[in-house]
């Protein structure tokens, strides 16, 4: 029990300040675009309690993904609606990947820390393993969630991209997808492998790119976090 609480004090801060600056971003270009939804909605905050789903946040600490409360946008008042639909579905993803490339640098400054002063390994390791640890889940949950929610089909970001993207009529028939589209993407992950297929290697890559000769670091850290026991 001790150690399921050590593993969700090391994943809740990076879990939340993921899935909420990934929809605070969505609400602020909207924001920024002509809708002010979210801002007359309070939801341009960073207090996670305002953004919480709480089955998506159990999901994307037990389960590796999940989602936040989605911030209200009224497309029909952005200047160009097509055209910024776009920008604002892209919004979320893109913090995502900042978020994650702001985890490895903090991987690499740790571990530089370390290497250039011996000492420090056990002046302040105690200190160290944590934050790598956070840094490493940060990195790996911020990939996700950016992976995830590129996938071409509404109502995730990738197929609010699609429909900004395409001509008319194949939009409209992608927009009509939406009601199912949830349920679609969890039969395409779950009973087709294609989390084992697909995702996974594009976010393992992801990983290497961004964490450099820190990448093992973020295996042996999600190995840990997302051990039985």
């Amino acid at each position: 029990m001790e150690q399921i609480f050590v593993k969700i004090s090391i994943m809740l801060v990076p879990a939340l300040l993921a899935v909420t600056v990934h929809e605070v971003m969505h609400g602020f270009v909207a924001d920024k675009l002509g809708d002010p939804t979210a801002r007359l909605l309070g939801r341009l905050t960073l207090n996670p309690i305002k953004h919480l789903d709480p089955i998506g946040t159990a999901a994307l600490l037990f389960f590796g993904f999940g989602w936040a409360r989605p911030v209200p946008v009224n497309f029909a008042n952005l200047r160009r609606t097509k055209h910024d639909m776009v920008w604002v579905a892209l919004a979320g993803p893109l913090s995502n990947l900042a978020l994650a490339l702001a985890c490895a640098l903090v991987l690499r400054g740790l571990a530089f820390l370390v290497s250039a002063t011996p000492i420090m390994e056990t002046v302040i390791g105690a200190s160290i393993e944590p934050l790598a640890l956070m840094a490493a889940f940060g990195l790996y949950i911020n990939l996700i969630l950016a992976v995830f929610n590129l996938i071409p089909l509404p109502p995730l970001d990738g197929g609010r991209v699609m429909v900004g993207l395409l001509p008319p009529q194949p939009a409209a028939a992608l927009a009509r997808v939406e009601p199912f589209g949830f349920v679609i993407i969890l039969f395409l992950i779950f009973f087709t492998k294609g989390w084992e297929l697909v995702l996974s290697p594009i976010i393992s890559f992801l990983v290497t790119l961004f964490a450099g000769p820190q990448a093992y670091v973020v295996h042996q850290a999600m190995s840990f976090l997302f051990a039985q026991g």
